[in-house]
């Protein structure tokens, strides 16, 4: 029994080399590619165990079928209005599935790898249709970038790659050389000034209006105010003419009827006088005065008699 054992583990090791020589398999990801004696004999798509001829009789190459990234190195374009730009893009591609497309990117290119460094060189051919664009359309919220990204992309596709779908292209940067990011700058600062003396000239001009404006309409606030004055100074002195007139004619009433506002203004609030009741207006405070024919009492003194005399006015607040 102990001398079976070698022969018995001896026996799974071939077994185990047989197996791993004359089988493979394949992830649900991967496209395996057949071949027998180096040259193409079938492609496997399903995924799973599958056999071969063992050795050097059939060999397989495994191509995955996911999303590939490539980005190619910064590239020089000159825009359409003579700016030198730096260019990088990138690229998602994959190895086609259908048909024989897998059969024909093995025998192009062998390999991922080598796929991918073909591509590189195409995309350093694409992106030179950035020439076609202005530098103000590559930058800014209104650029141009993704129409040239689609631009790129067609054309990639329309080479007819072998087995290879292009499936996005984006712009991964856009670099101004030295030179070139000075003189952007400085037509960008020249172009600054230009919009901000055009906000400026537009802003006094603006100004310029809203005063003259302002100005007419105080000039005819200002007009309607003086007539409006006139006209109330012209019935103002109309009344006062009819008021006037009617004084005239009763000027007795007219000087008691300013006897009793004098009065009135006089006694008005606590107020006490200690004056002559012989002198107008307040010989009306004396009820023993007897009025003439009108009916309306006069003084027995004038109110002045000369400039220095006159009524004595004491106010005092009790």
């Amino acid at each position: 029994m102990i001398r079976k054992i070698p022969i018995i583990i001896a026996s799974i090791i071939v077994l185990v080399l047989v197996l791993f020589n004359t089988s493979f398999t394949v992830n649900f990801h991967e496209i395996a590619i057949l071949t027998r004696f180096g040259k193409p004999a079938g492609i496997q798509r399903e995924a799973g165990l599958h056999l071969k001829a063992p050795l050097f009789i059939d060999q397989v190459t495994k191509l995955d079928t996911r999303l590939q990234f490539i980005e190619s190195s910064l590239e020089t374009v000159l825009t359409k209005d003579g700016q030198q730009v730096l260019v990088q893009a990138y690229l998602l591609w994959r190895v086609e599935e259908e048909g024989d497309a897998p059969l024909q990117f093995f025998v192009s290119y062998g390999n991922l790898e080598a796929a991918g460094k073909e591509l590189e060189l195409q995309m350093q051919g694409a992106v030179r249709s950035l020439g076609g664009y202005n530098f103000s359309e590559l930058i800014g919220t209104d650029s141009k970038i993704a129409q040239a990204e689609e631009t790129i992309l067609s054309d990639l596709r329309s080479t007819k790659l072998a087995g290879i779908r292009p499936v996005t292209v984006g712009i991964s940067q856009i670099v101004l050389p030295p030179k070139t990011t000075v003189a952007v700058l400085r037509r960008m600062a020249a172009v600054q000034e230009t919009l901000a003396n055009l906000e400026e000239s537009k802003g006094n001009s603006e100004a310029e209006a809203i005063k003259s404006l302002a100005a007419s309409s105080a000039d005819t606030i200002r007009n309607f105010a003086a007539q409006w004055a006139a006209e109330i100074e012209s019935l103002g002195n109309e009344e006062a003419a009819r008021y006037y007139q009617m004084m005239k004619q009763e000027s007795d009433l007219a000087i008691f009827l300013s006897w009793l506002d004098t009065l009135k203004s006089s006694l008005s609030g606590s107020t006490t006088f200690v004056t002559d009741l012989n002198r107008a207006p307040f010989h009306l405070l004396d009820l023993s005065v007897q009025g003439e024919a009108t009916g309306i009492p006069q003084p027995s003194q004038p109110y002045i008699t000369d400039g220095k005399q006159g009524a004595s006015i004491d106010q005092r607040k009790p």
